[in-house]
């Protein structure tokens, strides 16, 4: 049903899976740069197309709807929402009776702009397992959030600015809906906020968010990527305070590696409990991680899953896999 040639490969289909790499075909599961490539042909959600063209240009797709299954390639193909930004999709493959379901970067639980995830069962799983570690076992995401709203509301009334590091693409509308919600007004930097009108053409309200002009306003906090001000203060800002927003922060070095004041672990990404969680309720004969430690298979396995790494050995190993 699959191979692996530097990524996964439906082989019927010969439908490259999250590969970056030019394909003459290929499924997207979201707009994020480690995920996608010029391809000839794309397919993936509609909401996951508009960004796709936002951040390539132009580009050949067949947009694929949540639930809308699309008999492509002699498969069933069928998206189902992963509750990591907008338009992120998981993808179930049909063969027969075999199913295999791709997960890529997923997150359990709520979110203010996408899609709850949802996992159907299947035969095979191939999951994606960033944080594969006990050690990222997040909090609440209602706790982090009320420590983030409060230090947020503190650092305003010293006068000082804040300034949140969060990922163009997902995280910092996520955050700019959380403050907004919170009657927080945003200023956001340019490239944050291109991708937000994009959110708000496909029907994703933020709240009172602004672009930034080039200096702070009295009671605004301001979103920007993290690499605008990792290594040097936001140019014509005094007094600013930054806070990064990532499921890295559940380590306790992240504030340094990130050059930030503050760090809260607030994550688009499965921790460590919701991957267990997720393996439970898609129930799959065999388990295949990629993108996260190699440690994980063995936790897996030690909990009685049959688990391998998504490589070229794991591939070629298992008849499940063929």
């Amino acid at each position: 049903m699959w191979h692996y040639d530097r990524g996964l490969k439906l082989t019927k289909a010969d439908l490259a899976v999250d590969v970056r790499r030019r394909q003459p075909r290929a499924f997207v599961s979201h707009a994020h740069n480690d995920h996608m490539g010029r391809h000839e042909l794309a397919l993936c959600t509609p909401a996951t197309a508009r960004l796709y063209h936002h951040r390539l240009g132009p580009r050949p797709v067949l947009e694929m709807p949540y639930r809308e299954p699309l008999d492509w390639g002699g498969l069933r193909l069928t998206t189902y929402p992963a509750g990591h930004c907008l338009g992120s999709a998981m993808l179930l493959a049909e063969e027969g009776s075999q199913t295999l379901l791709y997960s890529g970067d997923f997150k359990l639980g709520p979110s203010l702009t996408a899609e709850a995830a949802e996992l159907p069962p299947a035969d095979i799983l191939v999951v994606e397992s960033t944080f594969g570690d006990p050690r990222y076992r997040l909090p609440p995401r209602d706790t982090v959030i009320a420590e983030f709203i409060d230090l947020v509301r503190r650092l305003l009334s010293r006068e000082c600015v804040p300034v949140i590091q969060a990922y163009a693409l997902g995280k910092a509308q996520e955050v700019t809906a959380i403050l907004t919600s919170a009657g927080l007004p945003v200023l956001q930097h340019a490239e944050v906020f291109a991708i937000s009108q994009v959110y708000e053409a496909c029907g994703v309200s933020l709240g009172g968010y602004r672009r930034y002009p080039g200096y702070a306003q009295p009671g605004h906090v301001i979103v920007v990527p993290p690499y605008v001000n990792r290594w040097r203060p936001l140019h014509g800002v005094e007094r600013q305070v930054t806070i990064a927003l990532t499921g890295w922060a559940a380590v306790a070095n992240t504030r340094r590696w990130s050059q930030s004041d503050y760090a809260l672990p607030l994550s688009d990404h499965a921790d460590y409990d919701q991957l267990f969680r997720a393996i439970a309720i898609v129930d799959p004969k065999v388990v295949y991680c990629t993108h996260g430690p190699p440690r994980f298979v063995e936790h897996l396995r030690r909990a009685g899953i049959d688990a391998y790494p998504l490589d070229g050995r794991a591939a070629g190993s298992r008849a499940v896999g063929a």
